[in-house]
């Protein structure tokens, strides 16, 4: 049996008889990148779920925000936007945290070496592929990051019109208990204008809503 690096066995010795020889390294890249990214479920983030009763994870957060896509897709601020690409992007984007963890986005000290780290993190991650699936992946991530395209724009604003929805539906509790202000808000979720405008008003209508029932200081 072929080992993966936590001791487990990753391919059978007959698996010739399964894929074709010229297969074998690209299958074995394959399943050992399936495994490596299961650990995204350790990773925590300062989400709380609807019902208070632990943290989010990060591997819940992109299932959520992918499944967002297909439900909210009608608000995308451009109407030729290619949502299987949105979702792409969504699924990858954070697998980079499997290294470089969750930095809070209200973190400044943390926010200081976030790019250092996550882009280590990606040249690890996704280079477990095989090359062309490592190159299109890493593309993905790159586009999220650039925020450039429609696809990127989109796929920004629900990344963080989730965890937004969560703050205000569990009353503030994390804006509180971290002594986040309304101001500070409006900043992290201003770029969701650029992906669906619509959304946009949602948000800041919240925003003030949250405000006036004492969930954010102003």
């Amino acid at each position: 049996m072929s080992l993966d690096p936590n001791g487990g066995n990753v391919l059978p010795d007959n698996l010739e008889n399964i894929v074709s020889p010229g297969q074998k390294d690209r299958f074995k890249q394959q399943i050992e990148f399936i495994l490596e990214v299961d650990k995204l479920k350790n990773v925590l983030r300062k989400t709380i779920l609807m019902n208070r009763s632990r943290r989010e994870n990060s591997a819940e957060h992109s299932w959520h925000i992918a499944l967002t896509v297909l439900i909210l897709s009608e608000y995308a601020k451009d109407s030729d936007v290619d949502l299987f690409r949105v979702m792409k992007i969504l699924l990858v984007h954070d697998l980079i945290e499997i290294d470089a963890g969750d930095t809070y986005c209200y973190d400044d000290q943390g926010r200081k070496d976030q790019a250092r780290r996550e882009k280590n993190a990606a040249d690890r991650i996704f280079n477990l592929l095989p090359v062309d699936q490592a190159t299109a992946l890493r593309e993905l991530w790159d586009e999220f990051e650039e925020r450039e395209t429609p696809e990127s724009k989109f796929a920004n604003a629900l990344d963080r019109l989730q965890p937004f929805l969560h703050n205000y539906f569990t009353e503030g509790q994390i804006w509180q208990e971290n002594n986040i202000n309304s101001a500070q808000v409006k900043s992290r979720m201003h770029p969701v204008d650029d992906g669906a405008p619509i959304l946009w008003n949602y948000v800041s209508s919240l925003i003030d809503d949250s405000v006036q029932k004492g969930f954010l200081d102003e």
